[in-house]
């Protein structure tokens, strides 16, 4: 598993609890955007930023070139459909 998979966050489900839908791949999956959110930088206006994901949370903010970059070294390495494949499951559930 890696340790993060860039995603762009596509909408805000819930901005008390700061869920927010993040598209993977074409994958979309609701994640936890609390560690990214700050003073600076609200709940609201995380809409279209790239994010590294893991296990559901939204680790850090990242520029579009870095995801890109990013998704490419996991894929060449073979960790990105290993994440995307689970992703989708956890989905389905």
């Amino acid at each position: 598993m890696c340790l993060g998979i860039p995603g762009q966050i596509v909408q805000i489900d819930d901005p008390v609890k700061k869920l927010a839908t993040v598209d993977v791949s074409g994958v979309r999956r609701q994640v936890n955007i609390a560690c990214i959110v700050n003073e600076e930088h609200s709940v609201e206006s995380c809409v279209g930023d790239w994010v590294l994901v893991h296990v559901g949370f939204a680790m850090s903010r990242i520029n579009e070139k870095e995801a890109a970059e990013t998704l490419k070294i996991l894929i060449e390495m073979g960790e990105a459909q290993a994440e995307i494949d689970a992703m989708r499951m956890s989905a389905r559930r």
